[in-house]
């Protein structure tokens, strides 16, 4: 029985080794962001003792194996045992190494673990290869290989010190054994006996989101993303309400007291065009409370535009934006619209409802629209013209991910001067997405955080200039409406917090010839987000948005104000009086801004908001 016990706690101290190193490498890779939040040593050490217990479950789960495997040992088999407890073992070693070094190179550019929606992107391999750069290709290919075999000796070492030996069941110590170590490995997955089991919230202990996301095990919270993501397509994960008590709340939410709108446009029948910014945040935008100097065209851009400074993304991925634009439907946490072809007939369409109106229809991006499945939603989505990288001229300069935002703008601009009117044209931006292979100077490589994608957004911003110099001099200028909106944000100098509606704000500007005169150079401070632009601009043309339960008129003044996005847990709600972000999940508040008599009500609107939204989204 003592080497069976030794055997196990070998482990147990082998798989804590890992856990252990794993952390330390995400922390040190990540030391820029610890330096730039003002993190302490002794906080970051924290990190260990909160990340323990769950750590502890982590190698329950792993164990259970091993601890049954070890009840059949006999005098001839022992060898065996060993082989198959060292195979399996190995094989743990790698998936984990697969998950926390995936989680490693993610959280750069996304600022969250990798979880069950990140991994249906592994769909197209090829386009997650090209989004990451080569040093952390590198990086993580020589981390895989030595930690893998570093472990490899490590563990060898650790079990070679003992031998099981057959079990006895004939005494009494060993009954106990058998009973007892059960009970044990129970109470360490489920963190022990009290009548709530652990969570992932047990490691969270910071207001630093980086020393959270370093506490949380990358395996356990894999698991149990797998495993939503398993549960959402029978039952609605987000439940936390009455049915008809949600349903009440979400339709008091949108009521809007009169169907009115104010005109901003000069002409009933504008040709649309939608300027999709990549990964664009408020915060290289000087105006929206960013820093100067990064985005000089838009600023030029603003003093004939309308500038929304209160305009939120509702989730963080471009399919999902380009959802909430088309369909005008809310970010959906743990999946995305796209990937749910089945559910492409039963969800609304800006473009069909436009091509209804005498409306021709396009689409240009500079790269592979395979990637999150946005090919087949825009298909379905009934397109006159759909133009990606292989549609382009062969002669054009291109990068990992695409053709560079300069040859895709003045291709652009060439189709919808050729374009029948009115026309609805799209161009979705690339050369703001990572790995930044933009071509010209980094002039913004001083920058410790973030420096590669501000360059790249000058790159961008520069090429938008140049853009809407050309458009201002043709024959649809006049007659043009133009919509400038990132799709989603991303990290910034600023190094804000994902769960943060300052993370999620971003830029929305409205100009061209056929906005107003008495609107250029103005702003609008109402909330709103990017959901909100189908309605508004059916609105504009007179048209109804009645198919369209999720997104609001801007435009209306009696129009409610909130705002909401995604988080793969939970939500971010923010109104007038107050925000809060919040993990269902996990029952954490990562943000509570309102006072002591509006918290209940604002808690109960986001709730609502969320498992509405979702049983609707497994109804389609």
């Amino acid at each position: 029985m003592k080497s069976h016990l030794s055997y196990l706690l070998r482990q147990v101290i082998f798989w804590m080794l890992i856990f252990t190193v794993n952390r330390i490498i995400f922390l040190v890779y990540y030391k820029y962001l610890l330096s730039a939040d003002s993190i302490g040593f002794s906080e970051v050490m924290q990190v260990f003792y909160n990340a323990f217990k769950l750590d502890l479950s982590t190698i329950g789960y792993i164990l259970v194996f091993p601890f049954l495997l070890n009840l059949f040992v006999r005098a001839t088999t022992v060898n065996l045992f060993i082989r198959i407890n060292r195979i399996y073992s190995m094989m743990a070693l790698v998936i984990y190494q697969m998950i926390s070094l995936g989680e490693l190179q993610l959280y750069g550019e996304w600022k969250i673990k990798l979880s069950a929606k990140a991994l249906t992107y592994l769909k197209e391999p090829d386009e997650v290869l090209s989004s990451a750069t080569n040093n952390g290709i590198i990086i993580t290919v020589v981390l895989f290989f030595g930690i893998v075999i570093g472990f490899y000796y490590i563990y060898n070492y650790l079990l070679s010190k003992t031998k099981p030996k057959p079990l006895n069941f004939k005494k009494p110590l060993v009954l106990a054994y058998v009973f007892i170590v059960p009970v044990v490995l129970f109470a360490g997955i489920r963190g022990g006996f009290q009548a709530i089991p652990i969570t992932a919230s047990q490691s969270y202990f910071s207001k630093h989101d980086i020393l959270n996301i370093t506490a949380v095990n990358p395996a356990y919270n894999m698991i149990f993303s797998i495993m939503d993501y398993q549960q959402i397509k029978s039952q609605n994960i987000f439940k936390t309400l009455d049915k008809k008590q949600a349903l009440v709340i979400v339709k008091r939410i949108h009521r809007v007291e009169k169907d009115t709108t104010t005109i901003i446009i000069n002409t009933p029948r504008p040709n649309i065009v939608i300027i999709l910014l990549e990964s664009w945040t408020a915060d290289i935008i000087e105006s929206l409370g960013g820093d100067i100097g990064f985005s000089p065209e838009f600023r030029k851009l603003e003093n004939d535009g309308l500038l929304f400074t209160q305009f939120y993304a509702t989730a963080n991925r471009s399919q999902q934006a380009i959802a909430s634009l088309f369909s005008g439907i809310p970010g959906i946490p743990v999946t995305t619209l796209t990937n749910h072809p089945e559910k492409y007939p039963s969800v609304p369409s800006l473009v069909k409802t436009l091509n209804k109106e005498g409306y021709s229809s396009l689409f240009t991006f500079g790269g592979k629209l395979i990637y999150g499945n946005m090919k087949s939603y825009l298909l379905d989505n009934e397109f006159d013209v759909i133009v990606e990288q292989d549609d382009l001229e062969k002669d054009y300069l291109a990068g990992k991910l695409g053709v560079y935002d300069e040859f895709v703008f003045d291709y652009f601009e060439n189709q919808i001067s050729e374009m029948k009117q009115p026309f609805f044209a799209n161009m979705f931006t690339l050369s703001s997405h990572s790995p930044y292979d933009f071509p010209g100077p980094r002039l913004f490589d001083n920058i410790e955080i973030e420096g590669d994608f501000v360059s790249s957004v000058y790159y961008t911003d520069k090429c938008l200039g140049e853009f809407f110099e050309n458009a201002k001099t043709s024959n649809y200028w006049e007659n043009t409406l133009f919509v400038i909106m990132a799709d989603h944000s991303h990290n910034s100098p600023k190094n804000r917090p994902i769960q943060s509606f300052g993370y999620h704000k971003i830029p929305l500007l409205i100009t061209g010839g056929a906005l107003a005169e008495e609107y250029r150079g103005k702003q609008n401070n109402k909330l709103c987000s990017n959901v909100d632009v189908t309605t508004t601009l059916l609105k504009q043309l007179g048209l109804s948005a009645n198919d369209f339960f999720w997104s609001k008129d801007i435009f209306n003044p009696y129009s409610p104000e909130f705002v909401y996005f995604e988080l793969n847990d939970g939500f971010g709600w923010k109104r007038t009086y107050g925000e809060e972000v919040f993990s269902i999940k996990n029952n954490h508040n990562y943000v509570q801004k309102v006072s002591e008599d509006k918290k209940e009500e604002l808690n109960l609107e986001g709730r609502a908001y969320l498992q509405v939204l979702f049983d609707e989204f497994m109804e389609y």
